[in-house]
């Protein structure tokens, strides 16, 4: 590649993810999955549109599925352990025998309903029985639903996408329609047993080292967390194991783990978990020939019935009814089961694989996700007021961090209270901060406590305040001065003239 034609590339690159980053805000206005419209900026990109060719089946489903493995990561590091550990066992039998049953009642209506052979048909279902968790909560995440709701369907969008892959790749190479039963459990309990076993010992290992390894640099912390959890589905993948699975469980492990800078991680993967759905799914709109999406109307229609009004009900109700799971809930989770990432990526596997009739079923799975995700994804909120699952007094839970500070354009501060400072024995308010400067917390032994206006510091003592860019100078000038010389430095004439080495750091 000649430097022009990177400049190009990147002017192309830039543009569409930019495009891309407006298309979420509109879809997020709205009340709408953000992939509808990072497919349609595909599409609009592509041959039939801005003229951009591409038709490398293999390289997307490479780069399909190296997106996953990242969207996987994130999911796990975003996902409390506390919401989700009593609901493993529901999400495992929804995950696994869930997805069983939605192939079966999904492949016998589309193998009787619009006369697909059994193999288009079982591959088929097997292909559109996996949910998304990103699809799901870019609108739940807005609603005050109970937490063991959501708790139950993020678990299940983690966990189901290992077993959809190996039912996939299976009905890709086989030839004789249903396959033994034998060998395809024991294949699955393999690819999962090993594939979370290396997830979960990835996700120690890296919680371990990155407690107790001091690197050089805050931001090389989020970039070590993320690769841990590459690492970990790199590795299942290379022993024939589950990356999905493992991808998942490492972030779920790393992201509940006591790490330095949480909140910088989380944001770290919260944007590459963003990048990496607006390339897979813009890379997917550019796959399609719109042209051929015609023909697949009706048939991604009926099998998108079929699989909202009868498979995925009848999975849902069937699994969870050992878990005495409301009926409310059990039918919020029926019309929550939308489809997304995982399906389209997965039509590349029988594509590659040469597989009869794999364009048509391309093309059906990109019209079915992309009408029912229309459909399901603005009703969500009103489904659940429906059944009585929102409620206007519920208190809604909000992610602290550090953006506040962004919005208000504040300084965060750390002083440190060295032995023999005039600071020790000043009372808070005889500091005289500048305002809006203010002293927010205080570290001592070992312990916090929230400081008044007549605390008393002490040598030793760690502060935390909080300033703007317009008093913070004056604040570290106040600061000084009154550890140099006490309460009285301006009278003694002291006004905190900076030296080489300060005791004020930003924090």
């Amino acid at each position: 590649m000649t430097l022009p034609e990177l400049y190009v590339t990147l002017l192309v690159a830039g543009t569409v993810l930019l495009a891309s980053i407006a298309a979420a805000r509109t879809a997020h206005r709205v009340g709408l999955p953000s992939l509808l419209l990072f497919l349609a900026v595909g599409i609009v990109a592509g041959e039939d549109g801005l003229g951009l060719a591409f038709d490398d089946v293999q390289l997307a489903q490479a780069l399909g599925t190296a997106a996953l493995a990242v969207i996987l990561v994130e999911g796990g590091l975003t996902t409390q352990w506390s919401d989700v550990r009593r609901l493993v066992a529901p999400a495992g039998v929804l995950a696994t025998v869930g997805v069983f049953l939605s192939v079966l009642v999904t492949a016998s209506g589309a193998h009787w309903l619009l006369g697909l052979d059994w193999n288009v048909a079982l591959l088929l279902g097997a292909i559109v029985s996996s949910t998304d968790s990103a699809a799901v909560f870019s609108v739940l995440r807005a609603l005050p639903l109970p937490r063991k709701l959501t708790g139950l369907v993020e678990a299940e969008s983690g966990f189901n996408d290992a077993p959809t892959i190996i039912l996939v790749l299976v009905f890709s190479t086989t030839t004789s329609g249903v396959p033994e039963i034998g060998p395809l459990v024991g294949n699955l309990l393999f690819q999962l047993a090993v594939g979370g076993a290396l997830g979960v010992l990835t996700g120690l290992l890296g919680s371990v080292a990155l407690r107790h390894i001091a690197l050089p640099a805050t931001g090389l912390y989020p970039l070590a967390t993320v690769g841990f959890g590459i690492t970990a589905f790199a590795a299942a993948g290379a022993a024939g194991a589950s990356g999905i699975i493992a991808a998942y469980l490492s972030g779920l492990v790393l992201g509940n783990s006591q790490l330095p800078h949480r909140a910088a991680t989380r944001s770290f993967a919260e944007g590459a978990g963003w990048l990496a759905q607006i390339g897979l799914f813009v890379m997917l709109g550019l796959l399609v020939d719109p042209s051929e999406l015609s023909d697949a109307i009706l048939p991604a229609f009926v099998v998108g019935l079929v699989l909202l009004l009868v498979a995925r009900p009848v999975s849902v109700l069937l699994c969870l009814l050992p878990f005495r799971i409301p009926w409310r809930q059990q039918a919020f989770i029926s019309w929550a089961g939308l489809r997304g990432a995982v399906p389209i990526v997965l039509t590349t596997f029988p594509v590659v694989e040469n597989v009869p009739h794999a364009r048509e079923i391309l093309n059906i799975v990109f019209v079915l996700v992309a009408l029912f995700t229309l459909l399901q994804g603005p009703t969500l909120p009103a489904v659940a007021r429906r059944l009585g699952l929102v409620r206007t007094d519920a208190l809604r839970e909000i992610q602290v961090e550090t953006a506040p500070l962004d919005v208000l354009d504040a300084d965060l501060l750390t002083v440190t209270i060295p032995e023999g400072s005039q600071l020790h024995g000043v009372a808070v308010f005889e500091l005289r901060l500048p305002p809006p400067t203010v002293v927010t917390l205080i570290v001592r032994d070992g312990a916090t406590l929230v400081p008044d206006r007549d605390t008393v510091l002490r040598a030793g003592d760690e502060l935390l305040l909080i300033a703007t860019p317009g008093t913070r100078e004056d604040a570290e000038r106040r600061l000084r001065a009154i550890g140099r010389r006490g309460k009285l430095a301006r009278w003694l004439g002291e006004h905190g003239t900076p030296e080489p080495e300060g005791t004020v750091t930003s924090g």
